[in-house]
């Protein structure tokens, strides 16, 4: 499975490839908040993750998610993966929990994902 590096706008065509070459309407991703570049695609988050750690980011700065095509813009992020059980960092569940961190990656998704 591809898994792509977005730092510029993806289209809702290139999106809707990635989904349809995983799982139909749903995509994994990782976000890099520091970097505010985002990783798609892929089997696991880890894929997104490794994708991103191999291009300079930092194992603190990544929060994993899952982005559902076809939901009302509001409610298509789904902030749950493995990669986000961090207890060092206050996120001990696979959600995360912070209201800050969630706004953080809604932000940088939404400004790089139509």
């Amino acid at each position: 499975m591809t898994i792509e590096m977005i730092r510029e706008k993806i289209s809702t065509q290139k999106l809707r490839k990635l989904a349809d070459a995983s799982f139909g309407d749903m995509v994994k991703g990782v976000v890099d908040i520091q970097r505010r570049i985002v990783a798609l695609g892929g089997e696991l988050h880890a894929d997104c993750e490794a994708v991103l750690l191999e291009g300079g980011s930092q194992q603190e700065d990544l929060w994993g998610f899952n982005l559902y095509l076809d939901k009302p813009f509001r409610e298509r992020l789904e902030f749950s993966s493995f990669v986000n059980i961090r207890p060092s960092r206050g996120n001990r569940s696979m959600e995360i929990k912070d209201p800050d961190l969630r706004k953080k990656m809604r932000e940088i998704i939404d400004s790089l994902v139509e």
